[in-house]
């Protein structure tokens, strides 16, 4: 079963997954967490590069439809 999201929900969706991981980088437990010597992940990312991944996604789908919208204007 395909899932059918717009744009917009789309976007709002990313934007809110940016939200809470800023909520969760900001919990004093979380930074205790990533501040240990045991915290590790393969590729040494932390929660702050997911945020800024997302962040660029949406970006992203900022340009895409600014772009379909200047094509549409040249028709």
């Amino acid at each position: 079963m395909e899932i059918k999201l717009t744009t917009s929900e789309i976007r709002t969706i990313l934007q809110g997954c940016q939200h809470t991981l800023r909520l969760v980088g900001s919990s004093k437990d979380y930074r205790r967490l990533q501040s240990s010597e045991y915290f590790s992940t393969s590729n040494d990312v932390v929660l702050n590069d997911a945020f800024n991944v997302l962040g660029e996604i949406v970006n992203a789908i900022d340009d895409v439809e600014q772009m379909i919208k200047q094509q549409i204007g040249k028709v």
